[in-house]
């Protein structure tokens, strides 16, 4: 049982960085809003020593705890939901008033960087935030020692940024500004 769910957590993390990231290592193309073509993608795979069987692949998309991946209704058609550095992909995402505070998880490591130049979206085309502490530290233990942000949207809002949540829950924006720093929260 434990050897099928490594197997799968490592297929979810080269699907991610394949619809994220690098499409062209197994030779795919996304449209703009990230999609590709199941039955192609499943091809490619094969053909670049990561087969998945249909069932497989659906049972790694369906059983995602973060919710990465979106299916089309019709199941033909499959694209991360955020988290893009792809030039390919410019998700059109609508923007929505967003809750009054969000966070954001990180490594100690960052915070000096982070309190001289505010949140940056790196490679990536959003800065993601969570909206919940527990969400911000799980994400931040990934990184190292856990530090969180709480950010104030609201003002932020209201000074006329725009945010956007993914399909995943995932809360979007392009920058945050050290000034919407309100409170730093350390975690253990």
């Amino acid at each position: 049982m434990k050897s099928q769910e490594k197997n799968q957590q490592q297929h979810s993390k080269f699907l991610s960085l394949v619809l994220r990231h690098q499409p062209e290592t197994i030779g795919i193309q996304l449209d703009s809003e990230g999609w590709t073509d199941v039955q192609i993608l499943l091809q490619q795979l094969i053909k670049h020593h990561h087969p998945l069987k249909l069932d497989a692949f659906i049972q790694i998309v369906e059983s995602s705890d973060k919710k990465r991946f979106q299916l089309s209704n019709d199941h033909c058609k499959i694209r991360a939901v955020q988290g893009h550095s792809s030039t390919q992909v410019k998700r059109d995402y609508i923007a929505i008033t967003p809750p009054n505070t969000l966070f954001h998880g990180t490594a100690t490591r960052f915070v000096d960087s982070i309190l001289d130049q505010g949140l940056m979206s790196g490679e990536r085309h959003h800065v993601h935030l969570s909206a919940d502490q527990i969400t911000a530290a799980q994400v931040g233990k990934r990184h190292g020692k856990v530090f969180i942000y709480q950010i104030d949207t609201q003002q932020m809002h209201q000074d006329g940024y725009h945010f956007y949540q993914a399909e995943n829950g995932v809360w979007l924006t392009e920058h945050v500004p050290v000034k919407y720093l309100r409170q730093f929260v350390h975690s253990d």
